[in-house]
């Protein structure tokens, strides 16, 4: 096995994007941290709080546009007459996340994250205002978001076999069909108050990220990319200075180029995933290896 064929180093967990040490969080757990101590806020401020209302997503919000931070907020408040809303979703989270986290890197799991809260409520919304002839209503919880990473895992790990409530052997691809046609029908009976379209947009936004492997990081630097490519065409005038010819590729014969080159991918790998790699990083990590393995003959 290759370089280019392995994971090389666990996923980044420090706050400013650097390498993971001695008690830096994961993304994960920063997340479940936040949640939980969201809940435990509004649970001592109590009912008569207005703290709940200010994070719950409203389903007028479209009459309501200055209240466009509930998009994001409402992902990290739960049900305060329950602890099992909060808990089902980050015990799940905590299953499936770091998994997933490890493949697309820390901080893009971030970005993953709070896009996946933002798609789910944009669903919901468009449910309430079109599905259901403009009614009201508050949505809260971590669902969708949690429905995204479920299905990311799922689509990268399809055969990996899980135990359905704790006892029965199933493939994850079989647990995903049958979580996803159960909110189809939740959604078409409304038979509780389950937000059903928010786990199913979640889920298509997760399905569509893992199988087009998009990275949210690379498509918020589409503008500044887009400019810099622009600002490449120039016109020579014979006044100007002569173009200078194009840099040749860095030698990778010498060991210790090759060794920095090698470091460099390493650290991209640990910041932003594996996933994240171009073709000629995975050709300089085969490099590595196959020199490697010479040595060792």
């Amino acid at each position: 096995m290759g370089f280019a064929d392995r994971r090389y180093a666990p996923p980044n967990r420090s706050w400013r994007g650097g390498s993971a040490g001695p008690g830096d969080w994961s993304a994960v757990t920063t997340i479940i941290v936040a949640n939980c101590a969201v809940w435990v806020a509004c649970l001592l401020a109590g009912n008569d709080s207005p703290l709940g209302g200010w994070l719950a997503m409203r389903g007028d919000l479209a009459s309501h546009p200055l209240e466009a931070w509930r998009l994001l907020t409402y992902g990290f408040a739960h049900d305060m007459n329950s602890p099992w809303h909060l808990f089902l979703n980050m015990l799940t989270l905590w299953f499936f996340g770091p998994e997933v986290e490890a493949r697309i890197g820390r901080n893009e799991f971030f970005r993953f994250w709070l896009t996946a809260i933002v798609v789910a409520g944009l669903a919901w919304l468009a449910s309430v205002q079109f599905g259901r002839g403009g009614q009201t209503g508050l949505l809260v919880g971590a669902s969708g978001a949690v429905t995204a990473t479920l299905a990311v895992f799922i689509w990268n790990n399809p055969h990996q076999e899980l135990l359905l409530w704790g006892i029965l052997p199933i493939p994850a691809w079989a647990l995903g069909i049958l979580y996803f046609f159960s909110d189809i029908s939740g959604a078409v009976e409304r038979r509780d108050n389950v937000a059903h379209i928010a786990h199913i947009g979640g889920a298509v936004f997760g399905l569509l990220y893992a199988w087009r492997g998009w990275n949210i990081g690379d498509l918020l630097e589409a503008p500044a990319q887009l400019l810099q490519s622009r600002q490449r065409f120039r016109i020579f005038r014979p006044e100007d200075d002569p173009p200078r010819p194009p840099s040749r590729p860095v030698s990778l014969e010498d060991d210790e180029t090759l060794r920095d080159a090698v470091d460099k991918i390493l650290e991209k790998i640990s910041r932003s995933g594996e996933a994240s790699l171009t073709t000629q990083e995975r050709d300089t990590l085969t490099l590595a290896s196959r020199r490697l393995k010479e040595r060792l003959r």
